[in-house]
């Protein structure tokens, strides 16, 4: 195999943060929108730059999912990515994919996202899911990740985890954040924001 494509997630594929999203499917837009209000502190602390990206992550999947049965979890995040992922979902995206593998390069998603809601999509196209992980204990969701946030250099770790990139000939990656700049820097046909109308 002489190429392959890493793809961001949120932003790139999708025109929305999954996250929020998956949490509206789960609780509501009421669900979401009280639980916003009580976590807002925290938030503010992270626009302002005084509390990390996994920190304040894992206070909003701490307060939505903690507790929350491994099973049912993964059978929401199924049906997210079945009944309403598919709205979020950029054409130009799925069509860049596409052509990747009709020219038979391996595609992967590298995401901040949890797996859970992002690899059951990543199965519907055949392609790879590099993602965070969440903390699973006595079978429930603690909201808490197991290991790093995969956003930002960690995305750089994991690709070199998985992959010699020594192996491939020509590397693509698409993006759309500052978080994706170090897995952008890998590649030679970086992409930003490429799939914005």
């Amino acid at each position: 195999m002489t190429g392959i494509a890493f793809f961001d997630f949120d932003g790139t594929i999708t025109c929305k943060d999954t996250m929020w999203e998956i949490i509206r499917f789960q609780k509501g837009s009421a669900g979401l929108y009280a639980g916003i209000a009580r976590l807002l502190p925290g938030l503010v602390r992270f626009k302002l730059g005084r509390q990390s990206a996994q920190e304040s992550k894992e206070q909003v999947l701490q307060h939505f999912f903690g507790g929350m049965s491994e099973e049912a979890f993964r059978e929401h995040c199924t049906r997210f990515c079945r009944e309403q992922l598919p709205a979020f979902i950029r054409e130009a995206a799925v069509a860049a994919i596409r052509r990747h593998q009709e020219q038979g390069r391996q595609v992967v998603v590298v995401t901040a996202s949890a797996r859970d809601w992002v690899a059951p999509w990543c199965e519907t196209l055949g392609i790879d899911c590099i993602a965070s992980q969440l903390e699973i204990k006595d079978g429930r969701v603690t909201g808490k990740l197991s290991g790093v946030n995969c956003n930002g250099q960690e995305k750089v770790v994991r690709i070199r985890q998985q992959f010699n990139l020594y192996d491939y000939t020509d590397i693509y990656a698409y993006g759309d954040s500052n978080g994706d700049r170090p897995m952008l820097a890998l590649a030679q046909y970086p992409s930003f924001k490429p799939f914005r109308k």
